[in-house]
């Protein structure tokens, strides 16, 4: 049995995280800030934890990443760390930059440093495939340099740089993950395209698009996911994983109007979104997509859940948990 600290499991991607390791036996502690918020709300944060019924069966620390005192504290006695806790909403990043380094930047080396002073056996960090910028040439790979040129963007490179860092000079044994856009039942930030689009329709609304529909990105499964974190940790006890990053996605690009009209086909609805803009919304890129034969060459994994699939298991997960909606 082995003791795992995730980081944000209050959140929707880690929070499974934590489902998927109490399934194995591991023992869980969690680190979320005390009396977290979400944009929807403007309330106390209804948690992803709660909701999936996990609160009384993890230890809970409290405390802020900023906080070094804390997050050493939450490490200590811990065999593998997730790291997964960040300002995540690339609109907030681009109002209030400077939390967002503070929070994703040196929220992240606290984290690394508690992990190299307690001699944490494995650490896995959660960057993003937008670290990559708006690279000239698609599908990313991991050997693309890092263009990130807004606030999100830019602090997830950042991270990313200073974690690998951890590992080439001190020998943290830190691997790095850079997926593409994460969605499925649970997640209750609805300033994100797939689950606002999918309450809309439930809700009878049409969904509303801040931009024309034909950006494009890359979905992973929530379930895909996980596996692709379990695969990375586990890479990290042999050869090959240490201070590199992985990417992990569908492979192949989607545009929000093919999602919008495949959430609005599973739900039966002759819905029609409300597209509010013109081309790209500012501070976000065009077009993305990662390549994951690096990841699926080390450790076999690849996404096996079609985004058709997808979205209508998602759709049903809404739709068999109305509490999870945004309160009006």
């Amino acid at each position: 049995m082995k003791r795992c600290l995730v980081t944000g499991a209050h959140g929707f991607v880690a929070s499974h995280l934590v489902a998927a390791l109490l399934e194995r036996g591991d023992e869980v502690r969690v680190l979320d800030r005390p009396d977290p918020r979400t944009a929807d709300v403007g309330g106390p944060r209804r948690s992803a934890l709660d909701l999936l019924g996990l609160r009384g069966e993890v230890e809970l620390a409290e405390g802020d990443l900023r906080d070094a005192e804390a997050v050493a504290a939450a490490v200590a006695g811990c065999d593998s760390v997730f790291h997964l806790a960040a300002q995540t909403i690339v609109g907030v990043a681009h109002k209030s930059p400077a939390e967002t380094f503070e929070v994703n930047v040196r929220g992240a080396w606290n984290v690394f440093e508690a992990c190299r002073d307690h001699g944490v056996a494995r650490v896995v960090f959660a960057s993003s495939d937008k670290a990559y910028g708006a690279s000239p040439e698609l599908p990313y790979r991991e050997d693309f340099p890092l263009r990130a040129a807004y606030p999100y963007d830019a602090s997830k490179a950042a991270a990313d740089i200073i974690a690998r860092s951890y590992a080439h000079a001190y020998g943290v044994p830190l691997a790095v993950t850079r997926f593409a856009n994460v969605y499925g039942g649970g997640d209750l930030n609805f300033s994100r395209l797939v689950p606002e689009a999918v309450v809309a329709v439930l809700d009878g609304r049409p969904p509303v698009i801040r931009s024309d529909g034909s950006p494009e990105r890359d979905f992973l499964h929530v379930d895909d996911a996980i596996s692709a974190y379990l695969a990375i940790a586990a890479a990290l006890g042999g050869e090959g994983a240490r201070g590199e990053a992985f990417n992990a996605g569908g492979e192949r690009p989607h545009s929000v109007r093919e999602v919008v009209d495949l959430i609005a086909t599973a739900a039966g609805t002759g819905i029609e979104p409300e597209y509010l803009g013109e081309g790209t919304p500012d501070g976000e890129i065009d077009r993305q997509y990662v390549d994951s034969t690096k990841l699926r060459e080390l450790t076999g994994w690849r996404a096996s859940v079609e985004l058709g699939d997808g979205l209508g298991e998602t759709l049903a997960w809404y739709r068999e948990h109305p509490d999870a909606r945004p309160v009006k």
